[in-house]
């Protein structure tokens, strides 16, 4: 039986496989074609997860029942859209460091967390490990501070 769901899926699988397909022009530098993470890694992993997804989604049997969107806290939603927005564009006036922590200690303070120290205490250590683990294991350049601090 055709249902919305099926549909959706239907869609999705599409997008993800002609996603996939033009995952290929992404150009790829000599000296990352041996490589084991590249350009392409994520967005095939996104593709392959997505693929999946959408055929769970065509042979699974609906529930039957429609979603209930008005449960959802839209401010909350549209709150993290702008703050996403913002870190998108500050990352580069900001650099890596300040931007990524000021975005999870207020994405923490959006989700409920009061204590300014816990943020501190979380964002801090898992934005400088990911920006070391990027820089010196994987030998990705990220500029930690503004170019002007830099």
């Amino acid at each position: 039986m055709l249902t919305k769901t099926r549909i959706g899926g239907a869609l999705l699988l599409v997008f993800c496989l002609t996603y996939w397909w033009l995952i290929r022009d992404i150009r790829l530098l000599p000296f990352q074609v041996n490589q084991a993470f590249t350009a392409r890694t994520i967005p095939e992993l996104l593709a392959i997860i997505g693929s999946g997804l959408a055929v769970l989604c065509l042979i699974l049997p609906g529930s039957g029942e429609k979603p209930d969107l008005k449960g959802l806290d839209w401010p909350r939603v549209i709150g993290f859209l702008v703050l996403m927005s913002a870190y998108g564009l500050l990352i580069r006036p900001l650099g890596f460091l300040l931007s990524t922590t000021a975005f999870l200690m207020i994405g923490f303070t959006m989700l409920g967390e009061r204590r300014i120290w816990i943020s501190a205490a979380v964002a801090v250590p898992l934005v400088v490990g990911f920006w070391v683990l990027m820089t010196q294991g994987l030998d990705v350049y990220i500029a930690p501070l503004p170019a002007a601090l830099n």
